[in-house]
């Protein structure tokens, strides 16, 4: 079968074509949403539908007949196989998607048109096969009608051709398309065919996914209120398709990547199978490393954090195998940056951050990787040729030091050790296990809680909190341990959602308002407020009286405490505008709290800042809070608020209409943002700015806290207080305490220096008076002596005595001292005469150790011990002296 009987089109011709094709076809165009998920129950984005839940579940209509996207993924459940012919970590997916807006009909026949028509793909049609459902007969006829033979279309069970939400829930037949590669590919079984698990033949590049049913408990199947459609086609698969190429990895893009690991490796991709898979695990990794920096995920050490760095480190560790030496993945950034940054934009915006954050971790990794290097070479030392390393000891390195297995396994070869990797495997799924209880990879999360429930019944919240401190409410539900509930009495905890709210719940760091919730029946005291799915709940305890769903109420929020909180949330927006102004562009907020009392703000920057960068820091903000600048709060479009130049939170989400807050009216304030919460009136309203603490929060992420208004005068009177106290103390002004201080601290240096001089000196006395009594051996003097009040330390610089007074003559000598605190000290030492005369240091020391109720050892040249008997330090004199046939 000829691999030239189609067409060639690059990775951004197809993806063009298709959203034009469904733009054409009415569906509304939709831009990729970020990898980090809206959906709380999901840890990364993994499919082309998780924007489109909402609309699924019904919470959302689209006036459209449908949607269509190309979003981007990344799964990492099979990681250990990224680097064969089809698995990606990060790729793209095409998809066009229905909330009843257009038949499985339409679905089938736009999916072949654009597969088959030569002005899209053009694909050649006997070359298609499709698998259905095994009981769906309507998609088989749909696909016959098109024009495919029945004989080019399958029937296969749920486990292939069946999608469920979950045990109950959304649920619906499936669809697959197959591209058939050639007999060259295939097993030559004679039931070789789409699906087919023994060859690569067919290759399914494209489902249909047709939801229809709502499962219930008992099993049965009701029809949806309206069917939906949901399709993926990985653009990776179809572009190897279009350009005659049998794997992921051979498309122009990914190609692409792989150039940048050959010219960087000096290899030569094709020639070898290990380093091609290297050259392959690179270029994937730094492509979903560079897209989670770019959405806002940086390393850690857990969640989406800890695939990131796991991710890195791999890539680093598949360069190393390669001979590639020092910081490398800018390179891939950058080629990453010139081939996708047209359509992700937001990659070449945060390029500076995310070449940054790579090569921080690039050469931390380079460090673990030579801890790692250590501790396996002192499993090692005690393990002979034909030995086997405890798997157990393999998955520490691994789990602890993030060093790879392969690494380990290649190191123990060379020493002729091998590894028990059954018993690292089972480390590994007790470990994958773990993490499959904590983190759910389905692409709809959780399906089916109370809060889905309400949020599917009732409409969002109106908060009314930007102009109101109170309001009056209806109650629509109430909440009590997770299970809804008509009436809650006196004493009861509660989550009350309310039609209107001037409550803030907690979002953005700032955190939730604080009040009470009363009507002529009951008081509650509202402790915080959140969102849940879209609807503001208020958790509160019932203090008088009984709430009941449907009261007329009023909700009030804690006035005082909301000033201070808006106080803060402002000065976050100073803080921010200032560390750019001072630090550099590069510089991204990465996590804040806003409360009454304090602030807390997080920021990407790669080392500690100077006292002179945090003074001018602090001073610029201060700058602002005493010019009064007005807080200016306009409400705009998403495009239109970027285009004025506000600043966007790293790896915030946005809708279409967005709140932008700035200092002041001008045309370039010192700082505007685009920001949800409350703010303060004036910049004045601040009053003191003082930066509390500065420190780091991971690898590449610092942390300032600070206070201000009634915080910034606690703060100031606090550290005043400590300072009059300090005075009192050292007896002077509180202006003079510095200079005292100073004082204080070179009396101690003498003093220090005079305690030295007083114990060194009378040890020289001693030592030039044991000096005289050397005795004379064969060919060298020996020097046993008794040296009190002296430390290990010391005891070196006794011997470096006795050796200078030698004047270079071969010379030895047995030491003890003992200090007042009862600790014992002994040293043996001979220069390279005596030790070739004989003279064994560490042979004394281990045989006269124990008479001072320690042990110790060493080389013949010098060894030490320690002990707690200052008792026996005579009789091991003795012994020494024994040894020596003194």
């Amino acid at each position: 079968m000829s691999t030239a009987d189609y067409k060639t089109m690059t990775t951004a011709e197809i993806r063009e074509d298709f959203l034009r094709f469904f733009e054409e076809k009415g569906c509304k165009l939709y831009p990729s949403s970020s990898l980090v998920p809206d959906d709380p129950s999901l840890l990364l984005t993994n499919a082309g539908m998780n924007q489109f839940k909402e609309y699924y579940q019904g919470k959302k209509t689209m006036p459209e007949i449908g949607a269509c996207s190309c979003q981007k993924c990344l799964r990492t459940n099979d990681i250990d196989n990224i680097g064969d012919a089809t698995h990606l970590s990060f790729f793209e997916m095409l998809g066009n998607f229905s909330f009843g807006g257009y038949s499985k009909a339409d679905a089938i026949a736009w999916a072949y048109e654009f597969i088959t028509a030569p002005e899209h793909l053009g694909l050649p049609a006997e070359r298609l096969y499709m698998t259905v459902f095994e009981d769906d007969d309507e998609a088989i006829e749909l696909w016959h009608e098109q024009g495919v033979p029945y004989d080019h279309i399958s029937r296969l069970g749920e486990k292939d051709n069946f999608w469920a939400a979950g045990p109950t829930g959304p649920c619906g037949p499936c669809s697959e398309i197959y591209f058939d590669q050639g007999e060259e590919f295939g097993c030559g079984g004679p039931n070789c065919g789409p699906g087919c698990d023994d060859c690569d033949r067919f290759l399914e590049f494209w489902n249909l996914v047709f939801t229809q049913y709502d499962r219930q408990e008992d099993g049965s199947l009701p029809e949806l209120p309206h069917r939906n459609i949901d399709t993926g086609m990985g653009l990776e698969r179809i572009a190897a398709i279009m350009q005659h190429k049998s794997t992921n990895y051979d498309g122009d893009l990914l190609q692409g990547l792989i150039g940048v690991g050959g010219r960087l490796s000096g290899k030569t991709y094709g020639e070898d199978a290990a380093r091609d898979r290297s050259l392959r695990i690179v270029a994937d990794h730094a492509r979903a490393v560079t897209f989670m920096i770019s959405d806002g995920i940086l390393p850690s050490n857990e969640g989406r954090g800890y695939v990131l760095r796991r991710l890195l480190r791999r890539a680093v560790y598949h360069g190393r195998l390669m001979g590639i030496e020092g910081a490398f993945l800018c390179a891939y950034v950058e080629k990453i940056c010139e081939l996708m940054g047209e359509t992700y934009p937001a990659v070449v915006e945060n390029r500076a951050l995310v070449e940054g954050i790579v090569r921080a971790e690039e050469e931390r990794f380079g460090a673990t990787l030579d801890a790692g290097e250590q501790s396996l070479a002192s499993e090692l030392e005690g393990l002979g040729e034909g030995a086997t390393l405890s798997g157990e000891v393999a998955f520490k390195l691994h789990d602890t030091y993030g060093f790879p297995i392969d690494l380990t396994r290649e190191i123990c070869e060379g020493r002729g050790v091998t590894v028990d990797m059954d018993a690292f495997d089972a480390c590994m799924t007790e470990q994958r296990e773990r993490a499959r209880a904590s983190a759910n990879r389905d692409a709809w999360g959780t399906f089916n809680d109370v809060w889905t429930a309400l949020s599917d019944r009732l409409a969002a919240t109106e908060f009314v909190g930007y102009d109101k401190n109170e309001a009056a409410a209806r109650v629509l539900a109430i909440v009590a341990d997770g299970e809804e509930v008509e009436r809650a009495e006196r004493g009861a905890e509660v989550e009350v959602v309310l039609d209107v709210t001037p409550f803030y719940a907690e979002m953005g760091g700032q955190v939730g308002d604080t009040g009470t919730i009363s009507c002529d029946g009951a008081t509650l005291r509202v402790r915080d407020t959140k969102v849940r799915g879209g609807l503001y709940a208020h958790a509160a305890t019932v203090e008088e009286g009984a709430l009941a769903v449907g009261a007329e109420v009023t909700a009030a929020i804690d006035a005082g405490r909301r000033e201070l909180i808006r106080r803060n949330h402002t000065a976050t927006h100073l803080l921010d505008a200032a560390l750019k102004k001072v630090l550099g562009e590069h510089v991204s907020q990465a996590g804040s709290l806003v409360a009454p009392d304090r602030l807390r703000f997080d920021f990407t920057h790669f080392e500690a800042l100077t006292a002179d960068e945090l003074a001018r820091v602090e001073g610029m903000v201060n700058a602002e809070i005493f010019a009064g600048e007005p807080i200016v709060t306009r409400v705009m479009g998403i495009e239109e608020a970027k285009a004025s130049g506000a600043v966007a939170l790293f790896g915030e989400k946005y809708g279409d209409v967005v709140r932008v807050v700035s200092t002041g009216e001008s045309e370039e304030p010192f700082s505007r943002e685009l920001c949800g919460g409350t703010h303060a009136r004036n910049t004045a309203d601040l009053g003191l700015f003082k930066i509390v603490s500065e420190g780091s929060v991971g690898s590449n992420a610092r942390r300032i806290e600070a206070v201000t208004s009634m915080g910034a005068i606690e703060y100031v009177d606090e550290r005043l207080l400590t300072l009059d106290e300090v005075a009192r103390e050292l007896k002077c002004r509180p202006d003079a305490v510095a200079e005292r201080v100073a004082s204080l601290e070179q009396e101690l240096r003498e003093t220090r220096k005079a305690l030295e001089a007083v114990t060194t000196g009378a040890g020289a006395g001693k030592v030039a008076d044991a000096f005289k009594g050397a005795v004379e051996l064969d060919g060298y003097k020996v020097v046993i002596a008794r040296l009190d009040g002296l430390t290990g330390k010391d005891m070196r610089s006794a011997w470096d005595g006795i050796r200078d007074a030698a004047g270079g003559e071969p010379v030895a000598c047995v030491i003890a001292s003992a200090t007042p605190d009862g600790k014992v000290a002994l040293l043996a030492g001979g220069t390279d005469g005596a030790v070739a005369k004989g003279f064994s240091a560490g042979s004394i020391i281990k045989d006269i150790a124990a008479l001072v109720g320690g042990r110790g050892g060493g080389k013949p040249a010098m060894a030490q011990a320690g002990g707690s008997d200052a008792s026996g330090i005579d009789a091991a004199l003795d012994a020494a002296r024994a040894a020596l046939g003194i």
